[in-house]
């Protein structure tokens, strides 16, 4: 999976097996998963043709899942915890509406899950929204704009998703804090020029860590300007033996990927070359940096 922003839009591409709430809805094959906000005079009552628009725009195939946002893209959190990633946005509640505001998330999966366990992970994934919204004191009933998108890719390996699985274990925490966080962001004076990212971490304690990169305190980790960007790494794990090994984890049943050694998107040209062609491949970066 990939995901990169242009305007208001994140886009994900990748060969995703999806559940999705949303536009146009359903459970299927697709190689697109969209998150806009609209801003084309705040109209959303075809967000089909929004959302077509934007395909026609990046060239995109015509085949998509799509959720729309009630606050700007640069208001999203993505929080990674192991092999899931979450992406959620909330909005502002409606004048006339007796709800919270609109709650859009995207649960992202590496290890392939059977179609009963993406729409499972529906149902744990609104239950903790639920939740979070009772732990906040906030209204309950939803709203009309809430939506979800379960994709996962690779194999099947989970079959279940309930909410004391493998899956459901993830999503919940991640829910639970990423909702919140997202009010906040809504709530909050100004603007931000980007989404914010969050890695659930175990050193020291179970918590959910910010990583900013302009605060990182090991900076510089490989090289004096370097790039950092991508330190959380698009292509990880990528198994590529030139650039890591797979090695023994005290923490997890199973050898892990290492590549704590690479350097590749830390270049300067690499980064820029990923940032205007997010979609390249591994071969092809490395190729762009033998040649210079």
């Amino acid at each position: 999976m990939r995901y990169y922003r242009r305007g208001q839009t994140l886009i994900l591409r990748g060969g995703f097996r999806a559940a999705c709430t949303g536009i146009p809805g359903g459970l299927g094959k697709v190689p697109t998963i969209l998150i806009h906000h609209p801003v084309e005079n705040g109209n959303v009552q075809d967000p089909s043709r929004i959302f077509d628009r934007v395909l026609h725009r990046e060239g995109l195939p015509p085949d998509f899942f799509g959720l729309v946002s009630g606050h700007p893209i640069t208001s999203l959190c993505i929080l990674q915890h192991d092999f899931l990633t979450l992406f959620i946005s909330a909005g502002a509640p409606g004048r006339d509406r007796g709800s919270s505001g609109p709650v859009t998330m995207v649960v992202h999966s590496r290890e392939g899950m059977s179609d009963s366990a993406l729409l499972e992970s529906i149902m744990t994934a609104t239950a903790a929204r639920m939740e979070a919204m009772q732990a906040l004191g906030r209204p309950l009933s939803g709203d009309p704009a809430d939506g979800v998108i379960v994709a996962s890719e690779g194999e099947v390996v989970h079959r279940n998703a309930g909410i004391s699985t493998a899956i459901g274990e993830k999503i919940r925490p991640a829910v639970l804090f990423g909702v919140r966080e997202a009010l906040a962001r809504v709530e909050e004076k100004g603007t931000r020029d980007r989404p914010s990212f969050f890695i659930f971490s175990r050193y020291q304690g179970e918590h959910w860590v910010e990583w900013i990169p302009e605060e990182c305190p090991y900076y510089p980790c490989h090289f004096p300007g370097q790039r950092c960007e991508f330190c959380y790494c698009p292509f990880y794990p990528c198994g590529d033996e030139s650039l890591g090994e797979w090695a023994k984890s005290s923490s997890k049943n199973g050898p892990v990927w290492n590549c704590s050694g690479c350097t590749l998107l830390h270049e300067p040209v690499i980064a820029d070359y990923l940032l205007a062609h997010p979609e390249a491949s591994l071969t092809e970066l490395k190729r762009k940096k033998s040649t210079g």
